[in-house]
């Protein structure tokens, strides 16, 4: 495990991972962590070693000039913190790499270190998977967990999918297995328009976390890009009879189900989130991340060294899909 030195004590720090691949349709997962990072200009710390979780023949590492010097990227995840500024400033602790191609209760297990060493209070995983919903509705995110106790107390489902899993749902039981709270946003991509990106989903997903955890997230030109993304889909299905016919459908048989949701308490929180984006108190200013460098604190509290046989998830875990039928085709 790299060493985190140079790295303060974090404020009510909370992990949000996202991984490209088999559980990000859409990319609409790891843009979201990626729209994080930018708008906070988060700061790298620790980056795991490429040669311990991926082949190299199917995620392949990637050539580039600079300043007239050939460098090669490896595929990996990497780590960096931000910190949110306001009336209630916290840390978020990003986590953004590619689903690893082998050791994944190593991969699981190192994460984790991270996790106990930066004084985590709750990880939370993105996902986008593929689903029958309309282009042309909000998109469906559903929040859920491993723990009875969180999704009581944070409005979750408890997850009861049985089936293949991916990363995501082995990293939410190795952090449940640990005892850390875990939570995992699921977004449902159209399955009809899989190709990314996809902005819609990925404002979905930031939506959702803002009420989660909250905090108020800078949407940059996220709304516009959402808008432009979905007249360019309407475009493509009105050239086509049979898309717009089947896209009819779908928005008929996603109506009827949502009628339950047009209550009180649905309207009651979009309009908290209208109010809170319009509160100037509660801005999040973006840090410029120099403070990872700050060790003026002090000396940190003695490193937790993780108990390996507590973080080990299950050998068959139960993922944390809503729904009961397994994930599409994955995402190249």
């Amino acid at each position: 495990m790299i060493e985190l030195e140079g790295v303060p004590e974090l404020i009510d720090p909370v992990m949000v991972a996202a991984f490209e691949g088999w559980n990000d349709a859409g990319d609409a997962a790891s843009g979201a962590v990626a729209h994080l990072d930018r708008e906070w200009k988060g700061e790298v710390f620790a980056a795991l070693d490429a040669e311990d979780y991926y082949d190299f023949q199917v995620n392949r590492p990637t050539v580039f000039l600079e300043h007239g010097v050939r460098k090669i990227t490896w595929p990996t995840t990497r780590l960096s913190v931000v910190r949110i500024g306001g009336a209630k400033p916290r840390d978020l602790v990003l986590v953004r790499g590619i689903e690893p191609s082998m050791r994944w209760r190593s991969f699981c297990n190192e994460l984790l270190g991270f996790a106990h060493e930066l004084g985590v209070e709750m990880v939370v995983i993105l996902g986008a998977l593929l689903g029958d919903t309309p282009h042309t509705r909000p998109v469906p995110v559903s929040g859920v967990t491993s723990d009875p106790d969180l999704a009581r107390t944070m409005d979750l489902e408890e997850t009861k999918y049985e089936g293949p899993t991916g990363i995501v749902g082995v990293l939410q039981e190795a952090c449940t297995h640990a005892g850390v709270p875990a939570v995992s946003l699921w977004a449902a991509v159209p399955h009809y328009v899989s190709q990314p990106p996809n902005p819609k989903a990925t404002l979905a997903l930031l939506n959702r976390l803002e009420d989660l955890i909250d905090i108020r997230i800078p949407l940059g030109e996220l709304p516009e890009d959402a808008r432009a993304w979905q007249l360019g889909v309407d475009q493509l299905a009105a050239e086509d009879s049979e898309v717009a016919e089947y896209v009819q459908t779908l928005e008929e048989a996603r109506d009827t189900a949502d009628l339950p949701e047009a209550s009180g308490d649905a309207i009651a929180r979009e309009f908290e989130r209208y109010l809170r984006r319009r509160d100037p108190s509660a801005s999040a200013e973006p840090g410029d991340g120099s403070y990872l460098r700050d060790t003026s604190a002090g000396p940190r509290a003695p490193k937790r060294k993780p108990d390996p046989s507590a973080e080990e998830p299950p050998a068959a875990p139960p993922e944390e899909e809503p729904g009961g039928d397994s994930p599409e085709t994955p995402q190249a």
